[in-house]
């Protein structure tokens, strides 16, 4: 029984990861024989199937300490597949609110991975799980792009206005606050990892109030949300597939 997740091995190799527990709601929506699992701090997690698919989903919170928890735990669990299902805020001005972001790679401008490793070690996307990723959304005609995201560690700094801009400018598509970390010690323990970010916010926008807009399920957001499930879920059963 983990410390944090209070789950055991359930010989599920493919895990979704949202960050918001209630985005379990939405995700159960596209699943059969769902069973809920646990609920602990953080981390909700239930198990369902994806047409004959077994998947597992698990909430991580915010930021790169719970979900570096989140994926150690998993790791010990049995999962080998991880795909974060986030949300981001633009930092191009030509990226519509809904459109995702297949993140390449991450700016290391978080705290949780230097615990692990020093920081010109890059935090990259596993490459089949991308491959895959990136066919599957041009399949399913998801609006999408592909690039390096920015991962931080607050909402509010006194310089936000100044690091945007900055990172902008050297083409970083968006930012979040998990993917580094997810990518990082995922490579370290032989877990491949993705990550899809919805975009929440435009470029230029006030991330706290457009976050609210998306808790309250705009519909160009919503829209994004239920893209990125589906679209987590078919490079799962692409690599299922492959795997049988």
């Amino acid at each position: 029984m983990q410390a944090h997740l209070h789950l055991e091995n359930l010989n599920i190799p493919y895990a979704l990861l949202p960050g918001d527990p209630g985005r379990l709601e939405h995700i159960k929506k596209f699943l059969t024989d769902v069973e809920e699992l646990a609920y602990h701090r953080e981390y909700r997690s239930l198990r369902g199937k994806y047409k004959e698919m077994p998947v597992l989903a698990l909430s991580t919170g915010i930021g790169g300490p719970s979900a570096g928890i989140a994926l150690e735990e998993l790791k010990n669990i049995g999962v080998r597949y991880a795909i974060r299902i986030g949300s981001c805020g633009a930092l191009q001005k030509d990226i519509p609110l809904g459109e995702l972001i297949l993140a390449e790679g991450a700016v290391r401008e978080e705290g949780t991975p230097k615990m692990y490793v020093r920081e010109n070690f890059p935090a990259v996307a596993n490459l089949n799980l991308l491959s895959t990723m990136k066919q599957t959304a041009e399949e399913l005609g998801c609006p999408h792009r592909l690039g390096i995201i920015l991962s931080h560690d607050s909402f509010y700094m006194d310089t936000e206005v100044e690091e945007s801009a900055y990172w902008s400018s050297k083409g970083v598509l968006g930012a979040d606050m998990e993917t580094a970390t997810l990518y990082t010690i995922g490579r370290l323990r032989k877990i491949c990892c993705a990550s899809i970010l919805n975009n929440v916010v435009l470029y230029g926008q006030d991330t706290s109030e457009s976050i609210g807009d998306y808790a309250q399920g705009e519909s160009l957001t919503a829209f994004g949300e239920k893209n990125e499930i589906h679209l987590a879920l078919e490079t799962f059963y692409c690599i299922y597939q492959k795997q049988k």
